[in-house]
């Protein structure tokens, strides 16, 4: 069985079933169905080529707005290109540059089992808008059954080790497949989110992952986010307006206070440096460091 996800035409492993005269086809990666199956097979990236690419396109992403940078990705990167969308506003903008100009890049969700309602909406609703299937990754459900056992089904909130161990299995072992066998890995991060992503570079080699790591939306503010958001009546999540402005499992996010940070409702009891979920945790590889981004982010 054959099923088109975006650029690229997988073989499932499971077969559709049927049911009330309808035909259900599989769309969910699990630990046994990996997207790294689909993937042709590469060679182990050259970390030194992927140094120089980084370089490249930061060179280049200053004069470039979001469907250049994105454009230019696609030329500079050759192997399969993953986007990984959360839903959030700056991951909705992405995937409408991907989409409109129908370029060459996967794009994949992780279902970590614990999203809003609200969340699930808009990725019906964007796959509507675009006509286009957004593959989802799951947890394992042997890890996510043992923390559950250990620790109780909200029992991240007893310690941040606890957090990160439930982040690990519903999130960041995730994420090793949606990207395994790619060759650069797109994400929504901004500089104006945080301490810790403001020293992030615009694209670098991942040394965990072996891949290029690029983050088109480095320089840009909310603000400027949510114009492009309105001028292209991009669909976006209805929390947003109800003071929700960084949005993760539903469990682990609120409302912002006023002139509380934008991810200040994000594990809100645990100290403000200590809140990544472990996606963006991973040094840099050296020789990236030609590709950090040293200009102030860039303000409307």
């Amino acid at each position: 069985m054959m099923f088109f996800f975006g650029p690229k035409t997988f073989h499932l492993r499971k077969k559709p079933s049927i049911s009330g005269g309808r035909v259900h086809i599989p769309s969910v990666v699990t630990a046994q169905n990996s997207l790294a199956d689909h993937r042709p097979a590469t060679r182990s990236p050259d970390l030194q080529a992927l140094g120089a690419t980084a370089a490249r396109l930061t060179a280049r992403f200053k004069a470039l707005d979001l469907f250049e940078r994105l454009a230019a990705i696609c030329n500079e990167v050759h192997g399969v290109i993953v986007f990984t969308t959360s839903f959030g506003l700056e991951d909705q903008v992405i995937a409408h540059a991907i989409l409109a100009q129908n370029l060459a890049v996967e794009i994949v969700t992780l279902d970590t089992g614990r999203l809003f309602p609200e969340t699930h909406q808009l990725w019906a609703e964007t796959e509507q808008r675009y006509g286009r299937r957004i593959c989802a990754v799951v947890p394992e459900h042997g890890a996510v059954e043992a923390f559950v056992a250990q620790h109780s089904i909200d029992g991240f909130r007893s310690s941040v080790e606890a957090r990160r161990a439930c982040c690990g299995v519903r999130k960041v072992e995730p994420l090793g497949r949606a990207i395994a066998g790619a060759a650069a890995w797109i994400t929504g991060v901004r500089a104006e989110q945080s301490m810790d992503r403001a020293a992030m570079p615009y694209a670098e080699v991942d040394p965990l992952h072996h891949l290029l790591k690029v983050n088109p939306l480095l320089d840009w503010t909310r603000s400027r986010v949510v114009d492009l958001v309105r001028a292209h009546r991009i669909p976006s999540n209805p929390l947003h307006d109800r003071g929700f402005l960084s949005i993760g499992c539903a469990p682990c996010t609120r409302a912002v206070k006023p002139g509380e940070s934008e991810r200040a409702g994000r594990w809100w009891w645990e100290q403000e440096e200590k809140k990544e979920c472990g996606l963006h945790s991973h040094p840099a590889w050296p020789g990236a460091s030609l590709a950090i981004a040293t200009d102030p982010a860039h303000k409307d």
